[in-house]
């Protein structure tokens, strides 16, 4: 995971956090070749007026995807970023909650991941 990129977008880090594989990443629990992010909605008005990339309720910038929400995540996008833990100056989401959401999207790279996150928590 390369956060160079994501530096360059020059984000304010209290309005996003790392989802999806970047947890695992940066506790090198696994590799992965882009950074998830999500947003909150303040700043996901501004994105979609900067870039003109958006499909989906996804922005992708070089590796960098852009989330407005995280389904079928059923919570706060708010208080998942204003409780995240930060590493190297990023929030990233707390692993319970990546961890709930692979359970939830039950896909063959989310069992993986499910078995290693569960091996990392019991270290």
């Amino acid at each position: 995971m390369n956060l160079e990129n994501l530096k360059k977008l020059n984000l304010p880090v209290e309005k996003f956090a790392i989802f999806g594989s970047g947890p695992l990443v940066i506790r090198k629990i696994r590799e992965s070749d882009d950074i998830d992010i999500i947003v909150k909605p303040e700043l996901w008005s501004e994105l979609v007026n900067k870039y003109t990339s958006l499909k989906d309720n996804l922005i992708k910038v070089g590796d960098v995807e852009i989330y407005k929400d995280w389904l079928p995540w059923i919570g706060d996008i708010n208080q998942l970023i204003d409780n995240a833990d930060i590493i190297e100056g990023f929030r990233f989401v707390k692993l319970e909650y990546v961890l709930e959401w692979k359970k939830a999207m039950w896909r063959e790279k989310d069992i993986k991941d499910i078995e290693l996150i569960k091996k990392y928590m019991k270290n």
